[in-house]
């Protein structure tokens, strides 16, 4: 038997990795038809059917997971060999980051860096879950919060994340004023997905109220909750810092807590020897700091920041 084409070995590759011949052919620049074509013929070449079919997607058979491991690390090893004779690859850098760190940090500084480097091309993806490095291999980098724990990748810490009392100008007149110690309690308060206020007033004193105003699963939405005035959010310093300083929302009190959480930058080990990356590392670890040194606080310990 002669050899399978390797045109049809990367768009089984690319198939089995995305369960999904849209997302597979689009990774190939093919289209759905031309693609299953390849991987027909890839079946009949072997005389092994690779994939089961279903309406959600392709999946990979007994002998396809069997061809995935053997054929799978020697396309990536080929890759990882010929990237630095790719066209451009050093001056196009895709990073994976969440709507909200993309919108109230990092893109207000961005344009400073690409200033600096007019020979780079960003390629910004917001998406809420984790990018799979494996499957998406255009992705270069990403921005996650997180313990820093994730597997298979190289995380780089950038700076912890702080939460505070935050509330709108309009419910602060409303109650008269900013709370004093041990006072919390009688605002209206959101409920927050991390159920960090248990662990604030742990550190800061003064009681849970009995009931919350309201709950809310994701914090953007409880952030924009504080601000139209619906109660007091526990806000995530690096997400209401924009809202701050545009005068929608207020920080309550000096005092600040830590959070088990941190920013990190995280790439695969194939993305290390990118130049581009490497300038985009150097900028965000001094931003970063320059972040960390201007944000005054205190700890849930009392010491400073």
């Amino acid at each position: 038997m002669s050899r399978p084409p390797l045109h049809a070995l990367l768009g089984f590759v690319a198939a089995a990795r995305a369960g999904n011949l849209t997302r597979a052919a689009e990774s190939q620049h093919l289209t759905v038809s031309a693609l299953s074509h390849q991987i027909h013929g890839l079946e009949e070449r072997l005389g092994r059917q690779l994939f089961d079919r279903g309406p959600r997607g392709v999946r990979l058979t007994a002998e396809g997971e069997r061809l995935l491991s053997r054929v799978g690390p020697h396309l990536d090893a080929l890759d990882q060999a010929l990237r630095p004779y790719g066209p451009r690859h050093d001056e196009i850098l895709t990073l994976s980051t969440t709507p909200s760190m993309a919108s109230a940090w990092l893109v207000p500084r961005l344009g400073g860096f690409l200033a600096a480097h007019p020979q780079l091309e960003i390629n910004l993806q917001s998406a809420a879950s984790l990018v799979d490095f494996e499957r998406d291999r255009d992705v270069d980098a990403a921005l996650r919060i997180g313990r820093g724990t994730w597997p298979g990748v190289i995380s780089e810490p950038l700076f912890d994340e702080w939460v505070a009392p935050v509330a709108s100008p309009a419910l602060v007149e409303r109650m008269g004023g900013l709370p004093g110690d041990g006072e919390l309690h009688r605002w209206p308060l959101l409920g927050d997905p991390d159920r960090e206020w248990d662990a604030w007033f742990a550190a800061h004193g003064g009681r849970p109220p009995e009931r919350y105003v309201a709950y809310f699963d994701d914090s953007e939405a409880l952030h924009r909750g504080a601000a139209a005035g619906v109660g007091v959010a526990l806000g995530k310093l690096t997400r209401v810092r924009l809202l701050v300083e545009a005068g929608q929302l207020v920080l309550l009190t000096g005092k600040r807590l830590r959070t088990g959480y941190g920013h990190y930058l995280v790439y695969p080990p194939r993305s290390a020897d990118h130049a581009g990356l490497h300038a985009l590392r150097s900028w965000l670890l001094e931003q970063a700091a320059d972040y960390t040194a201007a944000d005054v606080g205190t700890d849930a310990g009392g010491e400073g920041r």
